[in-house]
């Protein structure tokens, strides 16, 4: 298989130019699936932290990169949706978040906003010996005793150190969500109604904010905290 990407054939939730050259980096193995962008395109092409992959490479091999709370050193690494950079030599902290057409961002969080980091859970299974496991947007499986309290569609707030449980927002009307795809991406509300849709269509989902509001899908939207929005200030 090619080790090259054709930047015009780019998940559109990558932050790169697709008219400026041919081909940008592919995306190694790893969590996210096809839409997770390589950890070098963050480097060089939306922080300008470097210039090359050659200087993107030195840069990991020093150990003061890490990816939720673990050091990466491949500059391949897929990053998605919540998760945590931290650079700790810059002192530096971002949380991956979505932004308007569905095109990930970096939002400059606090060093203790950076400690944990948020999960969508995507599928709930019984395991040999009756625990749950929980298995997460990006691929993350969490491992519960019980799991009555947990449905799909909820999220998790996972520490980044002890990879336990901190936090649990339930999927519910009223709860605080952001669409992380379609044409409101990036915008966050209140669950007003969640509409079912008989037959195998999405239900859809209403969502109010303080000027309005919009309707989208239910895989568009994501349980968040208010203080997984408030950048700095967190």
């Amino acid at each position: 298989m090619t080790n090259h990407q054709k930047r015009l054939s780019v998940p559109k939730s990558w932050p790169v130019e697709r008219k400026t050259n041919t081909f940008t980096v592919k995306a190694g193995a790893g969590p996210h699936g096809e839409a997770g962008v390589p950890l070098i395109i963050i480097l060089r092409d939306v922080l300008g932290y470097v210039d090359t992959k050659k200087e993107g490479r030195y840069a990991l091999n020093q150990g003061t990169i890490l990816v939720n709370g673990d050091a990466v050193t491949d500059e391949r690494r897929p990053i998605g949706m919540f998760d945590i950079l931290a650079f700790t030599e810059r002192e530096e902290y971002y949380r991956v978040f979505p932004d308007e057409g569905g095109r990930l961002a970096l939002e400059a969080i606090s060093a203790d906003a950076a400690d944990s980091r948020l999960g969508k859970v995507v599928n709930k299974t019984q395991v040999d010996g009756g625990d749950f496991q929980l298995t997460l947007h990006d691929g993350t499986n969490v491992r519960v005793e019980d799991g009555s309290e947990y449905s799909t569609k909820d999220s998790l707030v996972i520490d980044n150190e002890s990879k336990e449980i901190v936090a649990h927002f339930v999927y519910e009307e009223g709860a605080l969500v952001t669409a992380v795809d379609g044409q409101h991406a990036g915008e966050i509300g209140t669950i007003d109604e969640i509409q079912v849709t008989l037959g195998s269509g999405n239900n859809t989902v209403s969502v109010s904010q303080d000027d309005g509001g919009f309707e989208t899908i239910e895989p568009y939207v994501v349980v968040i905290d208010e203080n997984f929005t408030g950048g700095d200030d967190e």
